[in-house]
């Protein structure tokens, strides 16, 4: 079971989000579309889903790098939308991002040291020799070198632009990371280094983390919740063990049965799920549920209504029709 219970404090609210960008002639893109979660502090929610599905755009939403279309953010129980001035600031600082790609997310003419220190300097937190002492500090913390400070990024590895880039996100002292895909550009070799540096970091400092990614096991490995996104959609949500022991919804299932399982007489048993078709347009999403044009359990109703967000299990959130019993009154009634 997790280690977060419902009543520890929540740190961050998202409330029927919508993301949508406008494209040429009019037309909407529906990056992320009424999607609600909750994060508890000290825990770590992973999220998960295919390439476009969202799950960037929710996490760049919540940090406000974009702005919401509708719905409420709330961090600490305040609305991030209405933040101005030093409150903004303030919200700044507490709330951090690791970036997917370590080789863009680095000014490649700026020192590691003061790519690290930005932060510093930015919200007057040390100067000086502080400065100085500060960015040793960090670098220690994440396992590079004093001398580190005077290079440059690209005289590093991926995986130690990775830990540059965690360094400058912990230099202001954050209480929430969010970690938007931080081991997907990264050596398999590598990434479990990253991900052990990660909840390493937490334990000693308390973080809260949203951690974005699409590799189902090592999402496992590190969270406590976890979230599974569908094209602008959340589908499901609940404890990560109860996740991968009950899946709910047909599309969490179709992900699960592609992770290996270590157990060969395991694997060659259970049945591969393939999805038909590809993911289809954000700009043109499907009416009802969007998953219904590649979901092998679809009813009629699929097409006409929304599934709700519901509840079925304690902790255990889906949104899918399958588990509504109306609307399968509704479907036995059509047949």
């Amino acid at each position: 079971m997790s280690k977060v219970e419902p009543k520890v404090e929540k740190i961050l609210e998202v409330e029927q989000v919508k993301k949508h960008f406008h494209v040429g002639r009019g037309q909407l893109v529906q990056a992320v579309d009424n999607v609600s979660f909750e994060v508890y502090k000290g825990e770590t929610l992973g999220l998960v889903g295919e390439s476009g599905c969202g799950k960037s755009t929710i996490g760049r939403t919540i940090i406000r790098l974009y702005d919401a279309t509708d719905g409420d953010i709330r961090f600490k129980g305040k609305t991030t939308k209405d933040l101005k001035g030093k409150n903004l600031k303030q919200f700044n600082r507490e709330m951090q991002m690791i970036f997917q790609d370590p080789y863009a997310s680095l000014n490649p003419r700026m020192t590691v040291g003061d790519i690290i220190a930005e932060g510093l300097d930015i919200h007057e937190l040390a100067k000086g020799k502080a400065r100085q002492e500060k960015v040793v500090e960090l670098l220690k913390t994440v396992g590079l070198n004093e001398e580190h400070a005077d290079r440059f990024p690209h005289e590093f590895s991926g995986g130690q632009r990775q830990r540059i880039g965690i360094a400058r996100a912990l230099a202001v002292d954050p209480e929430f990371i969010i970690a938007d895909e931080p081991i997907s550009a990264l050596d398999v070799s590598i990434q479990a280094q990253v991900v052990n540096l990660m909840k390493k970091l937490q334990r000693e400092k308390g973080l809260t983390y949203l951690f974005i990614a699409h590799d189902l096991s090592m999402v496992k490995y590190i969270s406590d919740r976890v979230g599974v996104m569908y094209l602008g959609n959340m589908v499901e949500l609940a404890d990560s063990q109860e996740l991968y022991d009950n899946p709910l919804h047909p599309y969490t299932e179709a992900l699960l049965s592609a992770v290996p399982i270590p157990d060969p007489d395991t694997e060659k048993r259970r049945e591969r799920i393939i999805l038909k078709g590809d993911v289809p347009s954000p700009i043109d999403p499907p009416s009802g549920c969007r998953f219904r044009t590649r979901c092998p359990k679809a009813m009629d109703i699929c097409a006409k209504e929304v599934p709700t967000w519901q509840e079925v299990r304690p902790l255990h959130w889906v949104s899918c029709h399958l588990y509504q019993e109306e609307s399968l009154k509704k479907e036995e009634g059509m047949k």
